[in-house]
């Protein structure tokens, strides 16, 4: 390894879920899942330094960082703990975490820094690790991360480990569509909302979610699109926090094409025709609520980056 310290800053694109089916629990206590995620523009951004010391920074922008883990447990150090441990490396790091994806609000924040820090290291110490590799590696971090580190509209399958490219029939085109996003500022728990979807029996095994939005997704058509939306964790969400509920609420009585809680939530997006309408729903907003208007990212963390070297 050069003696030249290095550095380099990545994109860490947030995503929505098009749709999430929970399909039933596993004997591992995850869930097998299948859902249609899409990349978007929004997104934090790592700069990564080799250093003489260890050191992990995060700086908020336009997001609340109450709720921030401490770097241990954080999921961008383990996967450069994770790189480190799996290359041989013993390099030390001093991170630099620009946030912009709101903290637990099931846009994939953790996730998609952890998929961009597995993929600047591995071009930064010139492993050679293919997409797959590393997209084997997020498994092990998380069940949002191989998705991201594969990029553009994905398929996921099983805990998430399996990917598929949701496009690859239109070869490879996948539209961009603005897409406005407001989270209330509550804290849900992940492993709670799933528990509460297992218990309630709300498992979905129908394909027809998947197929009718992957179809109209190929034929560019929002309509459709916005028409097919679902979430199974969607009505347990809304029992136990109408907050959350009286957002979508707003949304779809904004006119919004399609709306629906993201992930586990708390972020509920809308797809909508255009950046205007999409501007004049967040001024009618009420207060007191993060909001972003955003679009849907062709691409991933394996394209929205960029390496500085001194």
């Amino acid at each position: 390894m050069s003696l030249r310290k290095r550095s380099c800053w990545i994109h860490a694109p947030a995503k929505i879920n098009l749709t999430l089916e929970v399909l039933g629990r596993r004997s591992d206590g995850y869930h097998d899942i299948r859902s249609l995620m899409m990349p978007l523009a929004l997104a934090d951004c790592l700069e990564i330094s080799e250093a003489d010391e260890e050191h992990f920074d995060v700086v908020a922008d336009g997001v609340d960082l109450g709720e921030i883990w401490p770097a241990n447990r954080n999921l961008a150090w383990r996967a450069a703990e994770l790189v480190r441990q799996r290359a041989g490396v013993s390099q030390p790091l001093a991170v630099r975490l620009i946030k912009r994806i709101p903290i637990g609000g099931g846009l994939g924040g953790g996730s998609a820094d952890a998929a961009a820090m597995l993929v600047a290291l591995s071009q930064l110490w010139k492993l050679g690790w293919s997409r797959q590799e590393l997209m084997e590696l997020g498994a092990e971090l998380g069940s949002d991360v191989p998705g991201l580190v594969h990029g553009g509209a994905v398929c996921i399958e099983g805990r998430g480990e399996r990917v598929t490219p949701a496009c690859a029939e239109a070869g490879g085109w996948e539209p961009q569509w603005p897409v406005l996003l407001v989270n209330p500022g509550i804290a849900v728990s992940t492993a709670e909302v799933y528990q509460t979807c297992s218990r309630s029996g709300v498992l979905t095994s129908e394909t027809n979610f998947y197929n009718i939005v992957h179809s109209a997704l190929l034929g560019g058509n929002l309509q459709a699109v916005a028409g097919g939306l679902f979430n199974s964790l969607e009505a347990g969400v809304f029992q136990k926090y109408p907050a959350i509920e009286r957002i979508a609420q707003l949304l779809k009585a904004a006119d919004a094409p399609g709306v629906l809680l993201s992930g586990s939530g708390a972020t509920v997006f809308a797809l909508v025709r255009d950046v205007e309408q999409g501007e004049q729903i967040r001024r009618d907003l009420p207060g007191g609520m993060w909001s972003r208007l955003t679009w849907t990212l062709p691409d991933g963390v394996m394209a929205a980056h960029g390496f500085l070297e001194p």
